[in-house]
């Protein structure tokens, strides 16, 4: 499924050459358009891999579950922090689970040390 951008949020990255989700996407599927808001210019060809959602530093890029899998009301949210990434799920009945899990070690465990 394509990324569902929600142009109330998106600002295109103002002050940006390139927006976060341009960046992130391995297929070059996504640009900023004149409206200043994010688009994905061919959306049968997204690998549903989510970088776009990952990147978006305002939460204005989400993701569906294809109906296949979990209906139409079904959605992963990943929230990107600072040393970690919180998923919220919901399934087919509206019904929200949360996960949180931490991706990135300090830099002083990194190094066996502490700060």
């Amino acid at each position: 499924m394509p990324p569902i951008i929600d142009h109330k949020k998106c600002n295109g990255c103002q002050g940006r050459e390139e927006s976060f989700c341009e960046e992130a996407c391995p297929g070059d599927l996504l640009y900023v358009g004149s409206d200043g808001k994010a688009h994905c210019h061919a959306q049968r060809d997204c690998w549903d891999c989510m970088s776009c959602v990952k990147m978006c530093p305002r939460n204005a890029i989400e993701t569906r579950i294809p109906y296949q899998l979990g209906y139409h009301k079904a959605r992963l949210m990943p929230i990107m922090g600072k040393n970690s990434i919180t998923w919220k799920c919901t399934d087919i009945n509206g019904e929200t689970v949360t996960y949180k899990y931490r991706n990135r070690l300090e830099i002083a465990d990194e190094q066996g040390g502490s700060s």
